[in-house]
């Protein structure tokens, strides 16, 4: 059971060690000697638990994913509550893994090395939850679910991601307490609008 458990302890230090380095680095950017010594072991050490970058990626996120609270990704059954809600946890619990989304975007990356399938899986989830509110009259009839769930995702998202943006545009730092009450104020007004049906009693 000792070495069982110390595997066990190695193979946490590597994925804590791993996910700090993408975070900050991006796919590109992240070398394996770096992940070592973050987590204070031999280089060798990772090879015998990982492949690569590819299969330390893909771990890597699919351990983050599985990682998040479920309560962070079960979306309110209101969806003018949606874009708020969804904008609070990408600013409380999420920032560092959307900075490596941000990396990705840039990056030319090898096929299935983003953990894509644990990602994908969240976000289809999201368009599922928005096809059923549909269905019971919450959302509009001639609106995409998929689409709606892209610009959500857009909304929260970006202002987080890209600071210098946020500031030249509203004047406001994005990490502002102010900014963040007006930006939510302005997701509710939006989808206020967007979704006008009231919620069944």
């Amino acid at each position: 059971m000792g070495k069982i458990r110390d595997a066990e302890r190695t193979r946490r230090k590597i994925l804590d060690a791993t996910k700090k380095e993408f975070f900050e680095k991006g796919y590109n950017g992240a070398r394996i000697e770096s992940i070592a010594k973050r987590a204070g072991l031999n280089k060798q050490l990772i090879y015998h638990y990982f492949k690569g970058k590819d299969e330390l990626i893909n771990e890597t996120i699919a351990d983050f994913v599985s990682s998040v609270p479920t309560g962070n990704l079960t979306l309110p059954a209101n969806p003018v509550n949606i874009a708020e809600f969804r904008y609070k946890v990408n600013k409380n619990h999420l920032k560092d893994f959307l900075k490596f989304t941000a990396w990705e975007a840039i990056e030319n990356l090898p096929e299935n090395t983003n953990g894509e399938e644990s990602r994908k899986k969240v976000l289809q989830s999201y368009v599922e939850d928005m096809k059923s509110k549909q269905e019971m009259g919450l959302v509009p009839k001639d609106m995409d679910p998929a689409f709606i769930t892209l610009m959500l995702s857009s909304l929260t998202i970006y202002p987080l991601l890209y600071s210098n943006v946020t500031r030249m545009i509203t004047g406001l730092e994005s990490n502002d307490p102010e900014f963040h009450e007006k930006w939510m104020n302005f997701l509710n007004q939006i989808s206020e609008r967007i979704f006008k049906m009231d919620p069944p009693k």
